[in-house]
């Protein structure tokens, strides 16, 4: 009966060893190994960090069930992801404000590409740190965009602020507001 097996040593991230085992009875076996050397380059490995998101919003009416990033993640970038702002505080914290923008147009980005369907009285949700924060739409409204969002601060409830360009005019943002949910 002949059997071959195949074994791999790594010695030193640099020196592969591969030993046959040819086995010609129960009783006895012939062993080969050889050596293989490695370019540097190849026998290094790279630890690749996965980023799990910190959250999710929903926005029933329009199709949106999207991850949310940690402020400081590099996955938390409008070029990638639906973003939240820096200013913004969560709402696990009481009377919170959380900005979050995204893209909207024909890309595969344009995560808000249908924001200006949503109309007051509609629902948001965000989960997140396993809790669940339902928002109310309040109010709708353009405004220049030049870096800053101007409205009303809700100053005894969560607040959820939505934002991305205004569709068919330039240099204008669209700005959603919404205030958490009555409890009943």
């Amino acid at each position: 009966m002949l059997k071959k097996v195949f074994s791999l040593l790594c010695i030193g991230m640099m020196l592969v060893t591969i030993t046959t085992i040819m086995k010609i009875s129960t009783e006895e076996a012939i062993i080969h190994t050889i050596p293989i050397q490695y370019p540097e380059k190849i026998a290094k490995t790279k630890t690749i960090q996965v980023e799990q998101p910190i959250g999710r919003i929903i926005i029933p009416k329009i199709q949106i069930n999207q991850s949310l990033y940690d402020i400081n993640s590099p996955k938390n970038n409008i070029e990638e992801n639906i973003t939240i702002l820096k200013e913004s505080t969560f709402p696990d914290q009481e009377n919170s404000l959380l900005f979050i923008a995204a893209h909207s147009g024909n890309t595969k980005v344009a995560f808000f590409q249908n924001l200006d369907q949503l109309q007051i009285g509609d629902e948001i949700q965000i989960l997140y740190q396993n809790q669940e924060y339902e928002y109310n739409i309040i109010d709708i409204y353009e405004q220049e965009k030049n870096g800053y969002i101007s409205g009303m601060r809700q100053k005894t409830k969560r607040q959820l602020i939505l934002t991305t360009c205004c569709p068919n005019k330039d240099n204008c943002q669209l700005i959603i507001n919404s205030i958490e949910k009555e409890s009943h």
